[in-house]
């Protein structure tokens, strides 16, 4: 048998539109929660979340008017403690009996229960059910409370002497089990009642009264003018979205921002999308400028053509639907218009003065009362940039050597200039007005006051991208200059944050210094960069002079520690992850296949025998000391030790020139053959032989053994 659905609303003024999702599903959950905790529903029951600017509500299906009654055992005491010699009840178990609210009389009822230890004393008794009505409003104070509210605000009752704290003034509660008011329940002053309030302007009815709690969404949508759902809401915004960009034609499309879009949905309660236009000359000014001001300040949906290049043309989610809404697009066209024309002085005026020319105002920026001014921090970057210049261009020599028309030395030397011009430009534009207005532009703005500085394309893309990645998934610098600069700006970042001790802590990390480590994990390995970790370290620490400590250990730690939680991520094993860091890498770039070659390795048959054979490998040898890879041969008497020795002589040259060539996966294959020599080796052969000569040229085979085994990774730690 289904009883009947509860409905529990909170009407309010207007709450957070950026928290209002997260505290409608937050008041859902928690009322169901407590309501599931007393019993007041069934296996059935169903949630569903409301969540409009003006209300917070939740409906439940099949609610219980009163919980069933539950037997309850109370454990009391041992019988020793509670009945003395002649079997009368102490002092001790009255005590404990009239706290439970029974007298002496219970004592026949009591029951004893062997737990392991001793004979115990159980008092079983009927718990009655919690009804409705106390469960909801112990349930609506818990869900009320458990709130994550933003910023809690203070008011005044009705009474003008009571106040109550909530996210905003709370006007009404609407609490119905099926048609029925459930009586008596109160939250922030009010008393549940039936009648709730739609839309402020087109609401046909005010107020609604609830005819049940089935009616609830349909009433506000037929009545109230609202829909009460977010995700409807949500919905129906993207659906007009795109159909008010069909209207407009020409292949255009609005802007994809789920994070405007869930905004606006917390803007409106039955939304119409408007389409608005602006003159085209500010299409002059950087695009993501006009954007920008215009998600951020109007919450406008820019129109974007084929191409992705901004129209003038943008579309606009009103909480009002007039029949002439040309008042309400010319309304919202004359509010842009002032904002663009900000954005276009903006730029105008920065153009004015050259991106050099503001490199001295950095000195008057404060980066960090113990590391300086963003000028110090420039010159840091620079002297770390050309570092790394100087590293990766020695290791594309050495390897790959450069590929162009023009001489090697030309090229490096045009670079080396790009990554210095770019590195003591990087920062300018957080002294130019366009920024000051808009921080989320430092970068952007940098490339586009480049160009107008008639300075190169590398320099401006790399002044642009050397923030990248901002975010998990974002996109990494375009080219070699842009790279080498992003390195310098974040282990710039991690070196002297780590020198000083500012480390993250818990969930605080101010200055994003996992994000900066991701950062450099993601350009080595994704841009496949011949840097060695170790040195990429190293040549950051001198260019803080006094100002640190050097930390690169417990940084490189740290790096590693993101490093194998990203591989972790990506469905590798904590044993596949745990072999390859342990051998700390120093080429982050040769890591895919490494991992890859392992989880290969891991699946051969001779993988488990091998893996717990190194382990054992790897304890004789810790105990062994410092032992000389060397093989005397003359030395070697079981035909175990001869046959191991002649495998490695015969296979290892092999795995190492695959291992070199960077087939690991292919040297790992080569070297399981090595299987049954090894397990021969240890069922015939005594290591720790008396004769120390044997002993010691035993322990040197092993040597061997384990130095061509763990190129590719820590193999023991596969073992289980």
């Amino acid at each position: 048998m289904n009883h009947p659905n509860l409905l529990v609303e909170l009407f309010v003024e207007e709450l957070p539109p950026k928290a209002l999702q997260k505290l409608g599903d937050a008041f859902a959950t928690v009322l169901l929660e407590q309501l599931q905790a007393q019993g007041l529903t069934s296996a059935q029951s169903q949630l569903t979340a409301y969540a409009s600017p003006r209300r917070l509500a939740a409906h439940i299906t099949d609610v219980l008017p009163a919980a069933p009654d539950k037997a309850v055992s109370h454990k009391l005491m041992p019988v020793a403690v509670g009945l003395d010699a002649s079997g009368q009840p102490t002092p001790a178990l009255l005590k404990k009996l009239t706290a439970l609210g029974v007298d002496a009389s219970a004592v026949a009822q009591l029951k004893r229960v062997h737990d392991g230890k001793a004979e115990v004393l159980f008092f079983e008794t009927t718990a009655k059910g919690a009804v409705l009505a106390d469960g909801l409003q112990k349930a609506l104070h818990e869900a009320i409370a458990k709130l994550p509210i933003p910023k809690v605000m203070r008011y005044q009752l009705q009474d003008g002497w009571s106040s109550v704290h909530f996210v905003r003034p709370a006007h009404g509660l609407v609490a119905l089990h099926g048609a029925q008011v459930v009586s008596g329940v109160q939250a922030l002053g009010l008393t549940a009642g039936n009648a709730t309030h739609g839309h402020r302007f087109e609401a046909t009815v005010d107020p609604v009264v609830i005819h049940s709690a089935d009616s609830y969404a349909e009433q506000l949508r037929e009545q109230g003018a609202v829909i009460a759902s977010f995700a409807e809401r949500r919905a129906d915004i993207a659906r007009q979205l795109q159909e008010a960009a069909a209207r407009v034609g020409g292949g255009v499309r609005p802007i994809e921002d789920d994070a405007l879009l869930d905004e606006v949905t917390a803007l409106v309660e039955r939304p119409n999308v408007l389409v608005c236009q602006f003159e085209k000359e500010f299409l002059d000014v950087p695009q993501e400028c006009l954007i920008l001001t215009m998600k951020a300040n109007q919450k406008y949906f820019p129109l974007l053509n084929a191409e992705g290049k901004l129209t003038h043309q943008f579309l606009v989610v009103s909480n009002i639907s007039p029949q002439d809404a040309s008042a309400v697009i010319q309304g919202n066209e004359r509010v842009v218009r002032p904002r663009l024309a900000d954005a276009k002085f903006f730029f105008d005026q920065d153009r004015k003065k050259t991106l050099v020319s503001r490199v001295p105002l950095l000195d008057k920026v404060v980066y960090h009362n113990q590391l300086g001014t963003q000028g110090e921090r420039v010159q840091r970057v620079r002297a770390i940039a050309q570092a790394i210049g100087h590293q990766l261009f020695d290791a594309l020599t050495d390897h790959h050597g450069i590929q162009g028309t023009q001489d090697a030395e030309v090229v490096q030397d045009y670079l080396m200039t790009c990554i210095d011009n770019a590195a003591l430009l990087a920062k300018t534009d957080l002294v130019t007005d366009m920024v000051g207005e808009f921080p989320e532009l430092q970068g952007t703005m940098g490339a586009y006051y480049a160009v107008n500085d008639g300075l190169s394309d590398d320099v401006a893309f790399a002044i642009e991208d050397h923030y990248k990645p901002r975010f998990a998934g974002d996109d990494l610098p375009r080219h070699n200059v842009g790279l080498v600069v992003a390195l310098a700006d974040k282990l710039e970042t991690l070196v002297g944050m780590f020198g000083i001790g500012n480390l993250p802590t818990g969930d605080r990390d101010p200055f994003a210094l996992r994000r900066h480590a991701l950062g450099v994990i993601r350009m080595l390995i994704e841009k496949e960069m011949p840097l060695q970790l170790d040195a990429l370290l190293a040549c950051a620490v001198p260019a803080f002079g006094d100002k640190i400590e050097d930390a690169s250990a417990q940084l490189a730690d740290f790096i590693y520690d993101r490093l194998a939680g990203t591989l972790r991520e990506q469905g590798y094993s904590a044993q596949e992850v745990d072999a390859v860091i342990a051998l700390r890498p120093q080429r982050l770039a040769r890591v895919p296949k490494l991992i890859e070659a392992v989880r290969a390795f891991a699946t051969l048959e001779e993988a488990p025998a091998l893996a717990a054979a190194n382990k054992r490998v790897t304890n004789i040898l810790k105990k062994a000391g410092d032992v000389d890879p060397h093989v005397n041969e003359s030395l070697l008497r079981e035909p175990a030790e001869i046959d191991l020795h002649a495998a490695l002589q015969r296979f290892v040259p092999e795995a190492n020139a695959q291992f070199d060539a960077g087939d690991y996966t292919a040297s790992l294959q080569t070297l399981a053959v090595l299987r049954a020599p090894v397990d021969a080796f240890f069922d015939d052969v005594m290591v720790n032989a008396e004769e120390m000569d044997l002993r010691l040229n035993r322990q040197g085979l092993l040597r061997l053994l384990h130095i061509a085994m763990n190129r590719v990774a820590d193999l023991s730690r596969l073992a289980v």
